[in-house]
């Protein structure tokens, strides 16, 4: 991620001072395979150059007296981008990294090239750890957070390298210099790292999330005999993150080998993964550490499944939005079943949503399609 050079062996396109040195802008390959196109004066990088390296991956910036200074642009093979602040050829200030599709993933400080002082990494799903980083660069300590996607609704306490170890509800609050300072909240419990296991749904099944307490609450569907639902808490815009789908860790060849009345609860998370909510953790006096297995379906859903790596739960699904919701309205989700049939049956599918999938087709043949 430095402009560093010590390759003795180079090949120079581009004019020469009397000395046989580049003077002017050349290109100059290494013996590493390495190439550098800028601007020399008497054989030192002096201006606007660009490094491509043999991996792929590319520096641009200003060099003077060979050295990279100011602002550099770093990117990475895979297409992620690093915008930083150099000194005498290395990292050192505030920077800001990108991934290949452009969202934040980390903001903070850099000294000699390592990460120093507060430093936040974000999630593509919205979440984010913020705290002092150790002298390996990594958020380990007893003072870390992480940061919901509200912005606001913090779990503060220990972790390493980013992951959760202790930690209590808290509340984001920025002082008068802009910096964020964490106000915990009084008898909060404490929440630790519970991945579930194929036979272990939750250590502590009854401690709700702080963050989806604020968003949902479960009733009785305004679906006819569909049971409960998971309805909105507050009013939400697009794309907003609603409830978490935790559950147990289970193969998608367990699920397949199964009766369909044992898959009610089940989302695919991965080629590998199956989350399943089993009886009888699919009752809230049993299991209430999340909720997003009390959404029901529908063809016209107001939200949708997404990736989420959760800080107490790990990789998961989420509820989110798809576009602006009201307090109080009930949340659906397209549970995503095959439509193509795959035999005399029909649809690869649970018997009642056979039937919705066809009354939904014939609502939508009829004229006006209602």
């Amino acid at each position: 991620m430095d402009s560093d050079d010590e390759n003795l062996e180079e090949v120079v396109e581009g004019p020469l001072d009397e000395d046989d040195q580049p003077h002017g802008f050349c290109t100059v390959t290494y013996s590493s395979s390495d190439r550098f196109e800028g601007h020399f004066t008497h054989g030192e990088k002096n201006g606007k150059g660009k490094f491509f390296f043999f991996d792929g991956s590319t520096l641009e910036g200003f060099y003077v007296d060979d050295a990279l200074q100011g602002q550099g642009v770093y990117k990475y093979e895979e297409g992620g981008v690093l915008h930083g602040t150099y000194v005498d050829g290395e990292l050192n200030g505030p920077a800001q990294e990108f991934n290949g599709d452009g969202r934040l993933v980390f903001k903070g400080q850099y000294k000699d090239n390592n990460r120093c002082g507060e430093c936040q990494v974000y999630y593509p799903d919205g979440g984010c750890v913020f705290g002092v980083v150790n002298d390996d660069g990594e958020l380990t300590g007893e003072s870390v957070a992480y940061i919901y996607p509200d912005g606001l609704t913090v779990l503060y306490g220990s972790f390493v390298d980013g992951e959760l170890i202790e930690a209590r509800r808290a509340t984001l609050i920025s002082n008068q210099s802009g910096r964020a300072r964490f106000e915990i909240t009084s008898n909060s419990p404490v929440y630790s790292y519970d991945k579930s296991t194929p036979t272990c749904i939750a250590t502590h099944t009854l401690l709700p999330d702080p963050y989806e307490s604020k968003m949902v609450f479960v009733a009785d569907s305004m679906i006819k005999g569909a049971g409960q639902g998971l309805f909105a808490k507050t009013d939400a815009e697009t794309d907003t993150v609603m409830a978490f789908y935790n559950g147990v860790r289970i193969t998608h060849s367990e699920v397949d080998s199964r009766d369909w009345a044992m898959n009610g609860n089940t989302i695919s998370l991965d080629e590998d993964t199956v989350i399943d909510v089993p009886r009888p953790f699919d009752h809230t006096e049993r299991y209430c550490a999340s909720l997003g297995h009390k959404a029901n379906h529908s063809f016209t859903p107001n939200c949708k499944y997404d990736p989420f790596v959760h800080p107490r739960f790990g990789p998961i699904k989420c509820i989110r939005t798809l576009r602006a919701v009201q307090k109080d309205e009930e949340l659906y989700v397209a549970y995503g079943y095959d439509h193509e049939a795959t035999g005399k049956n029909g649809p690869e599918a649970p018997d009642w949503y056979k039937l919705e999938l066809k009354d939904f087709l014939q609502r939508q043949a009829a004229p006006g399609g209602q």
